[in-house]
Order: C-alpha cells, then sequence, then structure tokens
C-alpha cells in the first residue's frame, strides 16, 4: 500500500527530554527537520509513549517536558501548514500496528537490540522492563503505520531502521503488499556538536549540565558556559579534529550558524586567539536562541493555541494511521469492528 502522495513522505520523532532541547538536539536533527518540511509530506512527532521505556518520569513531568517539546518545536520553524506535528500517544494506530509487529519478531531479533543487549547484560534481564525489549517494535510501527518513504537517520538509529525494514518486507512477504520499505535519509552537512567540557563525546545531558548548551538557558548562562570550554595549550585556531577537538567543536557551531563550511571559517580567526573564536561562538548562539526561547515562552503561555495545533496535527495523523492500520488488520485476516 505505498503512499499515493506526490512528494515523498518524511517521518522522525524526538522524546520529550527534561527541559530544554540541547544544541546538539537542534543543530544534528530538528534544524533538518525545518528543512525537511520544504518539498516532502514531514510527519514529525513528540514520542512520549517512548518516553516511558528507561526511567520514566512522574506524570507531571511527562505532561510538562511533553509540552515544553512541542512548543520548541515550533519554536524552531516547524510550521503546521507545511507539516503534520503530533503526540504519539495521540494516535492509537501506533500501539495496534506495534502489537502485530511484535509477533513478526523473533525473540533473539529483538534482544539483540544494542540498547536492550547493553542495559540487561549491566543490570541482569530481570531487572529490566519488557517495553526495553519491544520498544524497538513500536518504532518500527512510528514508521510503518505513516507508509513513511524516509526517515532521517544518525549512526545510532541505523539498527532500529534496519529492523523496520526487515519487518516491513516480511510483512509484505507474507501478507501481500502493504508497507513502504523506508529507506534512510542521510542528512548531508548535519553538525556533530561535542561537549564543551569533554570534546570528545557528543553533547548529552548525560555528560552534565557545564558541558551542554541548552537553548532555553538565560544568554548569560550561555556565554559562560562557551567562554569556560575546554580548548587546549596552544593558541592558533584552527579546524583540526583530532589534534584540537575543543577548537573544533566551537569552530563546527560557528559554522552551522554562518551557514559556511567549517573547513574555511578558522581563516576568520587568523592572527586571533581563542578568546575572540569563543566571543564568537557566544554570539551566534544567544543571536539564534534568545528569539527561539520567547518564542517557546509564548507558545507555553497559551495552552490553548498550543493544544489546537496539537490536536490538528493528530487528526491528519490519525487519518493516514488508520487506514495502514485497517489494511493491515485486514491483511492479517482480524474481522473488522462493527460500524
Amino acid at each position: 500500500m505505498p503512499t499515493s502522495a506526490q512528494r515523498p513522505r518524511v517521518l522522525s520523532g524526538i522524546q520529550p527530554t527534561a527541559g530544554s532541547f540541547h544544541l546538539g538536539n537542534f543543530l544534528g536533527a530538528v534544524r533538518q527537520w525545518v528543512t525537511l518540511q520544504e518539498g516532502n509530506d514531514a510527519f514529525y512527532c513528540v514520542v512520549d509513549l517512548h518516553a516511558l521505556t528507561l526511567n520514566p518520569p512522574t506524570p507531571a513531568e511527562l505532561r510538562e517536558r511533553t509540552r515544553v517539546s512541542a512548543a520548541q518545536l515550533l519554536a524552531a520553524g516547524l510550521d503546521p501548514e507545511r507539516c503534520t506535528l503530533f503526540l504519539q500517544s495521540h494516535v492509537p494506530a501506533h500501539t495496534r500496528l506495534s502489537w502485530v509487529m511484535e509477533c513478526l519478531t523473533g525473540f533473539g531479533e529483538a534482544s539483540r537490540m544494542t540498547q536492550f543487549k547493553d542495559k540487561s547484560a549491566r543490570s541482569g534481564a530481570d531487572r529490566v522492563t519488557v517495553g526495553l525489549l519491544t520498544y524497538p517494535i513500536l518504532q518500527v510501527a512510528d514508521i510503518l503505520v505513516y507508509q513513511a518513504n524516509y526517515v532521517p537517520v544518525g549512526e545510532d538509529q541505523r539498527q532500529h531502521l534496519e529492523l523496520t525494514r526487515n519487518l516491513a518486507q516480511r510483512f509484505n512477504t507474507t501478507y501481500g503488499d502493504t508497507f513502504v520499505v523506508p529507506e534512510p535519509y542521510i542528512l548531508s552537512g548535519t553538525a556533530k556538536i561535542l561537549d564543551l567540557q569533554d570534546p570528545t563525546a557528543k553533547m548529552s545531558k548525560s555528560l552534565g549540565d557545564a558541558g551542554t548548551i541548552n537553548l532555553l538557558d538565560d544568554p548569560a548562562v550561555t556565554v559562560k558556559k562557551i567562554r569556560r570550554a575546554v580548548t587546549d595549550t596552544e593558541t592558533e585556531v584552527r579546524y583540526d579534529p583530532k589534534a584540537k577537538p575543543g577548537v573544533s567543536n566551537l569552530l563546527t557551531i560557528y559554522a552551522a550558524f554562518a551557514g559556511r563550511p567549517v573547513a574555511e571559517v578558522d581563516q576568520d580567526f587568523a592572527g586571533q586567539g581563542y578568546g575572540a573564536l569563543k566571543a564568537a561562538v557566544a554570539d551566534a548562539v544567544v543571536a539564534f536562541a534568545e528569539p527561539y526561547a520567547k518564542r517557546t515562552k509564548d507558545l507555553l503561555d497559551d495552552p490553548a493555541e498550543l493544544d489546537r495545533l496539537l490536536a490538528r496535527g493528530a487528526r491528519r495523523a490519525n487519518e493516514v494511521a488508520d487506514e495502514s492500520v485497517r489494511v493491515a488488520y485486514d491483511r492479517v485476516g482480524l474481522v473488522p469492528p462493527p460500524t
């Protein structure tokens, strides 16, 4: 049942994290989502059901994180006129299709998924939840239920997309051509942002706050973190990720906001020191983050409007997803519900 849309369909989701998106989230994923609205039938969701998989937040925390994440996506430039933005839990077809896909997935296949394998090895199989085992199959349903042609992926998501492709092909072989087999959409020119205090590691809240640029932080906090970013004992500003990872990370951030190749922006700082580089990076980040934070706050201060936008997205998402489930249930032989 391939999509008949003239434009390719793209699907991606993001977990509702605590507080602010950090700079790595934005430059590594969300900014590309904004670009992909043009020329694609783009579906984007806050995957609030996946937030229950590991160390689930309290009910109040989950609601707040979900709304803040949705507001930040809109503040970043997602346009409800050009994309479909919704909450995963507002579309029951995700979990309805997930059960069918679970019944096509071998236990060994699921247990070889990296996060389950690593977590169960560290904690013991009886200390992890069944949700950790099955959440990759819910991710499969997240994608297939929209008949997505492309899924933006980084290296850490390739295994999940391969499982999606395998299960789509397995269903199609068993029950007839039903699902689009999605292709990876490799994001060209995506900036990999590293931790300011440990520039050998990807920026992540799990590494601590000092090395993370949170886009909703007060500008003074952001400037302070950038000024304290780890560099090296030299003084030359040069892009060399192996020899100068800290300096190269700052140049990567600067280039991303300047819209120029990172390999050439070091020429802007010829004859200048690290202080000039850090000041330029801070100016570039704050110039984006201040209006971004204001737009986010405005959306959160008008919950009725935020709910309206999410409801609009959910209506479109349900229309597409319900039809996929209807066909899939018919193909496996489930009796249609009474009308």
